[in-house]
């Protein structure tokens, strides 16, 4: 009878010891989520205590505040930009005309970058037409645009907002052409064989194979966005931040200066954020890489 009675001994005991073997695939999740908090600690720390010998060195006169600034003087700034506002009027205002023109350049830059980039690199007649003139457009030095659009489109957000696509343009282009490059060339025939139309593969094929690449882009792509905004409203404007920070320089105030760069700083973490959180949502499809980690940091 103990014979018999073995089996469901043993398929309980095999159970129960393959529940710890089961329990650090679950506990993966956690483990990063530990390390992720281990590293933002450990970022925080390195912050606090560049601030500190920053402020140490101006209190003992070894760092010159007019030239350098002051931690607890950017912190009184931006304090007081934040209850009683600006030279300009609310800090409120001045951040919301800032991200109209960096956001209205980013998208139209990357719609503009994405359809030029998988037109042409999915005609190489029209690629090898174009590309010298994309090269010299590429080759003008973005303040000289920016001085060009201001007195074309004035002082408004049309002139910083045209600087922004610019500027957006050609880093989502150049990946878009690229990663459509890189499409399986054989993958397009045998699409082509199907009975597949030319815009049927250029959606189905080429866009999804190309999507990493213009995902990649769009890292970098706000950056230039929120850049172009800023060196449009430095060049001329009535608002925004780049005035912001540029009246603090007339007025030799580089606390207010650096004030300014830690609102745009933030806006900036904030936008990589969200965009790393859409990147995680498109692509949930794509098998784990080696490189999650990284991409975790």
């Amino acid at each position: 009878m103990t014979q018999i009675a073995s089996p469901t001994l043993g398929g309980r005991a095999l159970s129960e010891a393959s529940t710890p073997a089961a329990r650090p695939a679950r506990s993966v999740p956690s483990k990063r989520r530990q390390r992720q908090a281990l590293m933002n600690l450990a970022r925080l720390g390195i912050l606090v205590v560049l601030l500190l010998i920053w402020e140490w060195g101006v209190i003992s006169k070894n760092i010159d505040p007019f030239f350098w600034g002051q931690p607890s003087q950017v912190w009184a700034t931006l304090k007081t930009w934040v209850t009683v506002g600006t030279p300009l009027g609310s800090l409120g205002a001045q951040i919301q005309v800032t991200l109209q023109e960096a956001v209205y350049g980013f998208i139209i830059g990357v719609v503009l970058g994405v359809i030029c980039g998988i037109g042409l690199g999915s005609s190489r007649l029209m690629a090898d037409l174009l590309s010298p003139f994309i090269k010299v457009a590429n080759s003008i030095p973005r303040i000289i645009l920016g001085s060009i659009f201001t007195v074309a489109f004035g002082f408004g957000v049309e002139s910083k907002i045209v600087l922004a696509v610019v500027l957006v343009f050609f880093g989502v282009f150049f990946n878009a052409f690229q990663g459509t490059r890189e499409v399986d060339r054989n993958l397009m025939s045998n699409a082509r064989i199907l009975g597949a139309s030319r815009l049927q593969v250029t959606r189905q094929v080429v866009l999804p194979s190309a999507f990493t690449w213009i995902l990649a882009s769009l890292h970098i792509s706000f950056g230039f966005a929120l850049i172009g905004a800023l060196v449009g409203e430095i060049l001329g404007a009535d608002q925004g931040l780049g005035l912001l920070i540029r009246s603090s320089q007339n007025n030799f105030d580089m606390n207010g200066v650096l004030a300014g760069m830690v609102i745009v700083a933030i806006i900036a973490l904030v936008a990589e954020a969200l965009i790393t959180l859409l990147e995680k949502r498109i692509l949930r499809w794509r098998p784990p890489s080696g490189s999650a980690d990284m991409t975790a940091v």
